[in-house]
This record gives structure tokens, C-alpha cells and sequence, in this order.
């Protein structure tokens, strides 16, 4: 009786000897050899290499099937774009490792890591202003003043300090005044403007000698009305119609700097004389005794004055008439006559009457100065 071979076992020939790794490769060739027959293709392979072999032989083998130019220019597009990426990506890194080292150069400093330099002294000066701005300053950095910086935030960051603002043009002749007299008459306006505007004794409530003495003597009502001012001020007599001051028992200077921008022309008078105009905005960093918050007041004044001909008119040699004087105040009490300026703080209460007029922008230098505006008290859009 003969066995039926097991599941899995390989019969062997009579006589033969095959090694099994030996049957194993022949099992694996054939099955690679099975697998290797070529099958026919399917119905739509067919359709497609005869369509194919149609146009290949009008000429009309799309290009990038077989040709190769189509796939050449996509790669040199690719490269090209890698290339590019090459070159942008060296710089890229380099910036990257700068601002690494240095964060504070991103624009706008999002990591806050930028130090704030005292005095606005990182931002840049402008240029003398030497004809009428055609509009107001554009917004500034939006920062909050403080006693080491207290203009942040201000168009005024980047103004002139204090008498350095106050630029004389070149004298020239005018009329029957010469070079040095209408030079005299240049000076005299600055006296005034300083004095007024930037002596610290004045700022303080001291009565400004300097400014009362280059004025003409014989303008009696004007140096009568200044005086009685000075001394006992009221509605009727104010002496910030002429001069800053403020109150030291309330507020103190945020350091020693005062803001100032401006220009100064002159032309012939009808009086045998130099006719000065004056036009200067100055701005005071304050703060209280104690206190690390800083506000801002803001003036413009606007000044009218002739120095005539000794030789042809009765005056006073080397003194000056005073023809106008104007001022806005931006950001201070209304309604309050005691002879100061009175800055608002946010922290605080508004003090003096409510405000009623028009919001104005007091660094907005653009205009004149309307005389003829009813009098009243408005509001600024910043300080």
C-alpha cells in the first residue's frame, strides 16, 4: 500500500537527490518567471497608445510626453525658484541672527525689549521751520510721558530745546533802517519771547523784567495793563495773555526742557520802521510734587512788533512797540483767573468750567491764529 504524502511535503523523483535550498530557488524562479508573462492590455490602454501613435505620427505628440522641453523648463523654473530662495535665505539668516542679538531692531519692538532714551533723544530733529506748515504733525509714537521722557508721545519729541528754537533770520536793510537796526529789532523780539516764555524765574511766577523792559516805555496802557496783571490778576487782567506761568505750590518742569517751534519774519512798517512777526508754540512737561505722572501744556503765541526810525519818530531807541499779541492754550482749567495755568492730569478731576468750544489740535501750526474767535474754552485732541 502506497502512503499519500503530507500537506506540504515535496515528492521526490525515484533516485533523485535535489538539496532543499536547491528546490526552494526553483519554486521562487518560476513563481518570478509566472509573474513576468506579458499580459494584454486593457480596452482603454489600447485606445490610448493608438490615439498616441496617431499623433506621433501627424506631429502632433504633445510636448513633455516624449520630447522632454516641457518638463526641461518646469525644472529651471525650479531651480530658479531655488536659487532665489538660495540668495533671499543668506540675508534672511544673517537678519535673523542679528535680531537675535539685537530684538529691539524689529520695527515696533514686539518683544519690548527697546530702551527708551531720556529726552526723546533717539528720535531724529527736525529742520528749522521756516515758512508756514501746510498741515498739523502726523500722529506720534502713542507712548506715555514720563519724567525721564517726557515728550513721548508728543510731535514735540523731535522739536528744538527751548532758546534753540528760537532762530533769527538774516538781517537785511529796510527802508531807512539799516542792517544793524533791524538786527535790534530781531533781538529784541527774542528777549521777549524767552523771557516771557522760557525763564525759569517767569515759569515759576516771577515777575519777567527782561520781557517788560524791551518794550517801548511810551505804550503806557499796555505796560499799565501787564502790571496790574502781574500784581493782582483777573478776568480783565491776565498775564497769560503775555506770559507762562505756573503755580509752584501746584506743579513743577519735568526736568529743565521746554519745547519750542516757530519762525520769525520781517518786513517794512508803514512808519518808517521793521515790522517782526513772531509765531511760536511751546510746550511744558509738568508734574506734581511726589507724583511720576507727567501732563502736558500746550501754547502758541503769535507776536506783532515795529521798531521805528529814532531819526523820523518820537521813540525810544533800541525798544520795541508791541502791535498784537495772541495766544492758544492747549490743556489747561477754564475759567480760572488767577494768573497760572493750571494743566489737567488724567488722574485727576477736571477743575475750572466745562469746556464748551471746538476740539482743536493744538500742535496743528498750519493756521493763524483767528483774532476775531469768540472767546471761550475748548477742547484739544492731544497734548
Amino acid at each position: 500500500m502506497t502512503d499519500k504524502p503530507s500537506e506540504g511535503h515535496r515528492p521526490e523523483p525515484e533516485g533523485s537527490s535535489i538539496p532543499d535550498e536547491a528546490w526552494e530557488k526553483f519554486v521562487q524562479d518560476a513563481a518570478r518567471d509566472r509573474d513576468s508573462v506579458p499580459k494584454e492590455p486593457s480596452a482603454r490602454a489600447r485606445m490610448v497608445t493608438e490615439r498616441l501613435r496617431q499623433q506621433d505620427a501627424r506631429g502632433e505628440t504633445p510636448e513633455g510626453w516624449r520630447t522632454g522641453p516641457a518638463w526641461q523648463e518646469m525644472n529651471g523654473r525650479a531651480a530658479r525658484r531655488r536659487r532665489r530662495w538660495a540668495i533671499v535665505g543668506v540675508p534672511l539668516a544673517v537678519a535673523v541672527a542679528v535680531v537675535a542679538l539685537r530684538p529691539s531692531l524689529i520695527p515696533g519692538d514686539p518683544f519690548g525689549t527697546a530702551t527708551a532714551s531720556p529726552k526723546g533723544a533717539a528720535a531724529s530733529p527736525l529742520p528749522a521751520e521756516t515758512t508756514a506748515p501746510t498741515a498739523a504733525p502726523g500722529a506720534a509714537d502713542p507712548a506715555i510721558p514720563t519724567r525721564a521722557r517726557p515728550f513721548a508721545g508728543s510731535p514735540a519729541e523731535r522739536w528744538a530745546e527751548g532758546e534753540a528754537g528760537i532762530a533769527l533770520p538774516k538781517a537785511t536793510q529796510v527802508g531807512s533802517l539799516s542792517k544793524g537796526q533791524v538786527e535790534q529789532a530781531l533781538q529784541q523780539t527774542r528777549k521777549l519771547l524767552v523771557d516771557a516764555n522760557l525763564d525759569p524765574a517767569t515759569l515759576r511766577g516771577e515777575r519777567p523784567e527782561t520781557a517788560l523792559g524791551v518794550i517801548e516805555p511810551r505804550q503806557t496802557e499796555l505796560l499799565d495793563l501787564l502790571t496790574t496783571a502781574l500784581r493782582k490778576p483777573d478776568k480783565d487782567h491776565d498775564p497769560l495773555w503775555m506770559f507762562s506761568r505756573f503755580d509752584p505750590a501746584e506743579v513743577r518742569l519735568a526736568g529743565d526742557v521746554v519745547k519750542t517751534r516757530g519762525r520769525m519774519t520781517f518786513k517794512a512798517g508803514e512808519h518808517a520802521s521793521v515790522v517782526v512777526h513772531a509765531d511760536y508754540t511751546f510746550v511744558y512737561p509738568l508734574a506734581r510734587e511726589g507724583s511720576t505722572e507727567v501732563a502736558r501744556t500746550i501754547i502758541r503765541r503769535v507776536l506783532d512788533v515795529e521798531l521805528s526810525d529814532p531819526a523820523k519818530y518820537q521813540v525810544t531807541p533800541g525798544k520795541i512797540t508791541v502791535q498784537r499779541y495772541d495766544q492758544e492754550i492747549g490743556n489747561s482749567a477754564c475759567s480760572v483767573y488767577d494768573g497760572y495755568l493750571h494743566p489737567e492730569f488724567d488722574s485727576s478731576m477736571p477743575t475750572g468750567a466745562p469746556a464748551t468750544g471746538p476740539t482743536t489740535d493744538p500742535y496743528d501750526r498750519s493756521k493763524d491764529i483767528d483774532a476775531d474767535r469768540v472767546e471761550g474754552c475748548g477742547t484739544v485732541s492731544r497734548t
